[in-house]
């Protein structure tokens, strides 16, 4: 389609340069935050890697963190640090990423989709009993869009059958559930420092947790397996150098101008939340008047830092597909995208044996949903903008 033929039906398109769904924030104090290490003896395994452990760790009140490559690299080492191994099974939502699934394949284990609440479009705990046996070891539960999943739910599961929580928190820090920070709850919490999220380290992760022997494993595998931790060691150090590889790990670690970064961008993070929830707030005020536009349903619980701000298309009330006003959105200069292709689509997991109706809310979500742009440095003309896209498009295709 000829989306800018597409504007057309409009006139003139809403915007005459694009506004993208995401972007990164970086400012002249994170510039010199990392030049400063640039210039300094240590680019990696330096101080700042401590220093944004302990930062990111007071942030969401967890006892400790262990920062890592990106946020893939910390769902992999929180399924190693549970000893994952083929014939287990572990629950999550197809809602999401590829990396919540890939994780739990990566270990040999047996990924389990659960459906999503189709209010929320989090996971559904009652489709999580469903999915049980007596080879199920965790639950990956991932905060989609930024919204806390139902905790107090989840957790009693895990209690009643013997299993691990895992938080697939990508799209989270900033948020609380039940006034407690997203990173203190789960028995580990994995985030993303991708440019996209709330804020970034170019690339980067990390894992939090109040387990000490958690803890003490994610430093493990996030190292190559290998430990100068003279109480792990097999016999005496040999001295100064010393070191045992005790584990098969891997390369996961972060850089010390990443760190700096992240501990830069740290220091603005309630501003970068605040800023999230003026532009979500007044997407709501605007949107939730359209009747061709479903809004996500927010739990109470949830006092939400939002990574994404995500429609739903009434299709029964427009005369077009998803794509078609999509496109036309792409005309007016305003460019959404589609979180998220459920996972278990993808030929990967087809072949694996994995079949389309699996997860009914989930796979009639995705035939409607489109991405806002949302991000801290828009202005409010960017977001009125975007609503007025919103509108035009809706205009055109309004069916009555």
């Amino acid at each position: 389609m000829d989306t800018e033929k597409l504007a057309l039906f409009g006139g003139k398109p809403v915007r005459e340069t694009n506004l993208y769904y995401g972007h990164q924030w970086i400012s002249e104090e994170d510039i010199k935050a990392v030049e400063d290490v640039l210039r300094g003896n240590f680019i990696t395994c330096g101080p700042n890697v401590e220093k944004a452990e302990k930062r990111l760790a007071e942030y969401v009140n967890a006892k400790y963190s262990v920062v890592v490559s990106n946020g893939t690299a910390a769902l992999h080492c929180a399924c190693m640090a549970i000893g994952l191994k083929p014939g287990d099974e572990v629950i999550t939502t197809p809602m999401t990423f590829a990396a919540s699934a890939n994780c739990i394949r990566f270990c040999g284990a047996t990924v389990v989709f659960a459906d999503i609440d189709p209010g929320t479009y989090n996971i559904d705990p009652e489709r999580i009993r469903e999915k049980i046996t007596e080879k199920t070891k965790a639950i990956i539960a991932v905060d989609y869009t930024g919204q806390a999943v139902e905790h107090d739910a989840i957790r009693k599961i895990c209690n009643e059958h013997g299993l691990w929580f895992i938080e697939d928190a990508a799209h989270a820090i900033g948020t609380k559930y039940k006034k407690r920070p997203v990173g203190s709850l789960a028995d580990m919490t994995c985030f993303s420092f991708h440019p996209v999220k709330t804020i970034t380290s170019g690339e980067g992760g990390a894992i939090t947790t109040n387990d000490e022997m958690l803890y003490k494993k994610l430093v493990l595998y996030h190292a190559h397996g290998i430990t100068h931790d003279t109480e792990w060691m097999e016999k005496e150090s040999e001295g100064h150098w010393y070191y045992e590889m005790l584990d098969l790990g891997f390369n996961y670690m972060m850089t010390d101008f990443q760190a700096a970064l992240l501990c830069s961008q740290l220091s603005k993070i309630e501003a970068f939340s605040a800023r999230r929830k003026e532009i979500s707030e007044y997407y709501d005020s605007e949107l939730s008047k359209l009747p061709e536009i479903v809004l996500q349903k927010e739990i109470p619980d949830s006092d939400t830092t939002r990574h994404l701000y995500v429609v739903q298309l009434n299709l029964e009330k427009l005369r077009c597909t998803r794509r078609e006003f999509f496109d036309a959105m792409c005309a007016e200069h305003v460019r959404p995208q589609v979180h998220y292709i459920p996972v278990y689509y993808f030929p990967y997991y087809k072949n694996l044996g994995y079949k389309r109706g699996l997860c009914p809310n989930a796979e009639r979500l995705y035939e409607r949903i489109l991405s806002l742009p949302l991000y801290p440095l828009m202005t409010g003309d960017d977001a009125s903008d975007t609503v007025k896209a919103v509108k035009k498009v809706l205009k055109h295709y309004r069916s009555t």
